[in-house]
């Protein structure tokens, strides 16, 4: 670095050291990294705390941009939280299922207070400063209600904000505009036009009657609590595609990526001369590497996935100015400034009651098996040559149940591995902080989802009230399981001695012997519509959650015949089925004022994770 460049960065760095909050700057110059990179990384993780800056300089170590002189570019939005939000959401959700993807699908629900524009990563704290000035000088006059108005033309469809309310808002755009310019010495061009909150865009004619249907559910018109969020982009992406790792890849040449899942991979287009079908070249946001991947690993995502928040401004409803003065020292964390908990309004308290008395499905997908990480030769791997079962490896279960004809029995109908036990109790012990109420639960015959549910069961306390109803006709696939016949699963008797608490009196609308080898995907696809239609009239009066484990493929086959919509076609369903994970979900609510099965959001987060390699500790021996 220059000699002038470090005299500046000095400068900056005392001028952060005179503050009364220790700088984030200051434990990344004392583990050695350069003044200029350690600003990189804190400007690219949103100065959140030192620890996520350092994570970031060591995973772009081998960045060969990290030395390059390009700022971040930053957006001021104005977003809607609470209950409108979840109902932008939702909206969301279902224009995409109906009506396909469109642009406004691409970012949040949102009013842009200014186009995005470049700050100085040593001048990053003073758009924070400027935010914070221009907020508190609107804060007393800014709208206890924002109107919205919605507007369709043949390619748009968006709330509009008029009268004083959107002069009120442009007015705080443009402050937050001036206090940027002398304060971090930015151009920013505040929104002076017609305020809008996009909900579709760009999407089909054909589609412009159902959109604005769904649009018209949304009712904006309650109060809502309006944050002003600060978020920053990588400049050099902005036209490139935007991919998600699903899967972990291990490079098996040099000019190959890394992935893990959840990893965001930058793909520009134009440049995929030197890529062979299947792979594409893409530069990995958690690394900075370039090279190649292949593209099954990968799913479409967002641009704005990867956008880095920075610091909100919320104009509370709840809170005076006086109040909110007094408690934003308490309130403030890592510099964003959060309201009080205030008690739910009645208009909330009924929404929560209504959404409650809902009659709901959850279909859940069964946990890791043992298989899926020790192979076919799983059941090789952990017997005696007397057939007797022994556990060579953590992940195998501490022990099998009996079954008549012996070990052997488990070939073709493994169980649950250790981490899948574990996963199935995390899901169980979140479905029961979410505060759902299950009023019964139906499995597939396969072991690993009597045993998910069972899990599941114990987290919610529920194992001993509710008994689990074993269903067949939610089976797996049969053209997908190994053998020309269908696998040799445990009997009722067999699952009751074992401990499970399974009904004995219930009556299946497909009976295990009625399962056939190699079936074709109509008759899969009809047996699981069948299914769940008896499923859904067994629980006539429950008023509750219908909880269904099954396997991967039950999340589309399951689900489809409750929202109204035909089977995908079979190449479309496999691909789909290969992407779900362990614990994936699918929820379903009834609506009853309109007399349709809605897809909403599942009542707990997904459940990520990496894979642990097997270890040999010979391998460490002298000579080995």
């Amino acid at each position: 670095m220059a000699a002038g460049e470090t005299q500046l960065y000095a400068k900056v760095f005392n001028k952060h050291k005179g503050r009364s909050t220790p700088s984030l700057l200051d434990p990344l110059l004392g583990m050695g990294f350069p003044a200029h990179t350690a600003l990189k990384a804190l400007a690219a993780t949103g100065r959140k705390t030192a620890e996520e800056a350092s994570n970031w300089l060591r995973c772009h170590r081998d960045d060969p941009s990290l030395d390059d002189p390009i700022p971040q570019e930053y957006a001021l939005f104005l977003c809607p939280t609470g209950s409108l939000l979840e109902r932008l959401q939702e909206f969301w959700r279902e224009s995409k299922s109906q009506c396909t993807k469109n642009r406004a699908h691409e970012v949040f629900p949102h009013i842009t207070l200014c186009d995005f524009f470049t700050c100085e990563d040593h001048k990053v704290e003073c758009l924070y400063e400027a935010l914070k000035r221009a907020g508190d000088r609107i804060l007393g006059s800014f709208p206890s209600v924002v109107p919205l108005v919605l507007h369709s033309s043949i390619s748009y469809l968006g709330f509009f904000v008029n009268d004083s309310p959107a002069d009120v808002i442009r007015e705080f755009a443009i402050m937050f505009a001036t206090e940027a310019s002398v304060l971090a010495d930015c151009t920013v061009k505040p929104c002076t036009k017609q305020l809008h909150l996009t909900l579709a865009h760009k999407f089909y004619p054909h589609h412009q009657r159902t959109l604005e249907q769904l649009a018209r559910a949304i009712r904006p018109g309650h109060s809502c609590q309006w944050t002003a969020v600060l978020y920053s982009r990588d400049m050099r992406f902005v036209h490139y595609q935007t991919l998600r790792a699903l899967f972990q890849y291990k490079p098996q040449n040099m000019d190959e990526l890394t992935l893990s899942p959840g990893d965001y991979i930058f793909v520009d287009p134009t440049q995929q001369e030197e890529a062979s079908e299947g792979w594409v070249i893409g530069i990995s946001q958690r690394t900075g590497c370039r090279g190649f991947l292949p593209e099954n690993y990968t799913e479409q995502a967002s641009e704005s996935d990867t956008w880095v928040k920075h610091r909100t401004y919320t104009f509370s409803l709840a809170m005076d100015l006086i109040s909110r003065k007094d408690g934003e020292a308490s309130s403030r964390r890592n510099g964003e400034l959060y309201p009080s908990q205030m008690p739910k309004d009645i208009s909330s308290i009924q929404a929560l009651q209504a959404t409650i008395a809902r009659r709901s499905v959850l279909v859940v997908r069964h946990g890791e098996r043992v298989d899926q990480i020790f192979g076919k030769s799983w059941l090789q791997q952990c017997s005696t040559p007397d057939g007797k079962y022994y556990r060579p490896d953590l992940n195998f279960p501490y022990s099998l149940p009996r079954r008549s004809n012996g070990i052997k029995d488990f070939e073709n109908d493994p169980p649950l591995s250790s981490c899948g036990i574990f996963q199935s109790r995390m899901a169980g012990e979140a479905l029961l902080d979410s505060g759902i109420r299950v009023t019964s639960v139906f499995t597939s015959p396969a072991l690993r989802c009597v045993q998910t549910a069972r899990h599941i069961l114990e987290e919610l306390k529920l194992e001993k009230r509710i008994k689990i109803r074993v269903e067949p006709g939610i089976f797996e696939w049969t053209k997908w399981e190994s053998g020309k016949t269908t696998p040799t699963l445990m009997t009722l008797d067999e699952l009751k001695e074992a401990n499970f608490n399974v009904s004995m009196d219930y009556r299946p609308a497909f009976p295990l012997a009625s399962l056939l080898p190699a079936e074709s995907y109509d008759e899969y696809v009809e047996r699981c519509a069948v299914s769940v239609g008896r499923i859904i009239s067994a629980c006539p009066r429950d008023v509750g959650v219908i909880l269904i484990v099954s396997h991967g493929s039950a999340l589309d086959s399951c689900t489809r015949p409750l929202l109204g919509l035909p089977p995908r076609d079979s190449g479309d369903f496999a691909q789909l089925v290969r992407k779900i994970p362990s614990l994936g979900m699918c929820f379903c609510e009834e609506n009853k004022e309109e007399g349709k099965w809605e897809l909403v959001n599942p009542p707990v987060k997904t459940l990520t994770h990496g894979s642990n390699s097997a270890f040999n500790w010979r391998n460490w021996l002298p000579g080995s």
